[in-house]
């Protein structure tokens, strides 16, 4: 993908490849998307139909006008995690101030795997990953049904 004629960099990408492996976990694929709500809309259902059991949207979570990967997604989502984006913006006050609220970011269910959609920047890349793919894999494990979850609390 280019950018005003030259080579993009994805650094908010390759960090969250980075963590996502370093914690044990494969990447089935990798994509970039422009902000475009058909093609955020054919990787959800690309997705949806896949083996994968989690996909990670980047970006597109602001309130600009091209900001439109929440509004692409959620409709897709059986169960929102909005305890996702709430525990992400209070650690994010927490670093960068009162800018954290201009974050959308959210997580959801559907088909018995989990969608995620982070803000753009490293810096939020890099506190969400850190500080949540830890339970990844046990909301997939609940939301598809494999995880007995009547005495837990």
């Amino acid at each position: 993908m280019k950018s005003e004629g030259s080579q993009y960099k994805d650094e908010s990408g390759d960090l969250a490849a980075h963590i996502v492996q370093d914690a044990g976990h494969k990447i089935e694929s990798r994509r970039l998307l422009p902000d475009s709500k058909s093609k955020i809309r054919g990787a959800v259902k690309d997705f949806l139909g896949s083996n994968a059991s989690t996909i990670v949207f980047i970006g597109g979570t602001g309130v600009s006008h091209t900001d439109v990967t929440v509004e692409t997604v959620v409709p897709f989502f059986e169960k929102e995690l909005t305890g996702f984006g709430e525990l992400l913006r209070n650690i994010s006050y927490q670093k960068i101030g009162s800018a954290a609220m201009l974050t959308r970011a959210t997580a959801g269910t559907a088909k018995g795997k989990l969608i995620v959609c982070l803000p753009g920047s490293p810096g939020a890349v890099e506190t969400a990953l850190q500080n949540f793919i830890s339970e990844f894999p046990h909301i997939v494990s609940v939301a598809a049904g494999t995880l007995d979850t009547r005495h837990s609390m």
